[in-house]
């Protein structure tokens, strides 16, 4: 989910960027200081959304910026376990697909792709022996978080599932949703 996170700290603010106002320099400052910053209290950091406060500005000797205290406002994702995310495919490996969920990727293990024997093509595709369905780069799907790990912060591991009822490719979930569906799955 994103989010708007407050945040104070501590700002640089280097001779580079002294020719701006003071609100844009701390700006700039903040920004490339942030964004892109992975944590698990901020997730991962997308932008700067606003400066709020600025302190009394201090010079420490022999560095030649200027450091101040001061709020802000970040963009952030932040993923929630089960929450439902739209995702398109951006790669498939032997053992998944790899999902692009906007601010960063997530893995589909292939037992989790679809409620079928899934097999993985030559072409890079995912198919569904009983069912015939194919999940292929570029597909558009909405899956469930089921895994968060930030054990390697630089590089954060998302595991998502696509098997329960509402879930998968756009094109799956509109098929299951259909009344003929329904009917068939009540009639059985």
């Amino acid at each position: 989910m994103f989010y708007a996170i407050k945040v104070k700290d501590h700002v640089r603010v280097p001779p580079s960027v002294f020719g701006l106002d003071l609100k844009d320099a701390v700006r700039t400052a903040v920004k490339e200081k942030f964004t892109g910053f992975i944590s698990e209290e901020l997730g991962i950091v997308i932008d700067v959304l606003a400066v709020d406060e600025i302190g009394e500005g201090i010079i420490i000797p022999g560095d030649g910026a200027n450091y101040y205290d001061a709020s802000f406002e970040l963009l952030s994702f932040v993923p929630e376990m089960q929450e439902v995310l739209p995702c398109i495919v951006r790669d498939i490996a032997e053992f998944g697909a790899f999902m692009n969920i906007g601010a960063m990727d997530g893995m589909v293990h292939v037992s989790q792709s679809m409620n079928d024997y899934v097999s993985v093509t030559k072409d890079r595709v995912l198919q569904g022996k009983e069912t015939g369905r194919v999940l292929k780069i570029g597909d558009k799907c909405f899956a469930r978080m089921v895994a968060i790990s930030y054990k390697d912060r630089a590089n954060p591991k998302f595991g998502l599932t696509m098997r329960q009822e509402g879930l998968g490719k756009e094109d799956w979930i509109a098929e299951d949703l259909s009344p003929d569906k329904k009917a068939r799955r009540a009639k059985a």
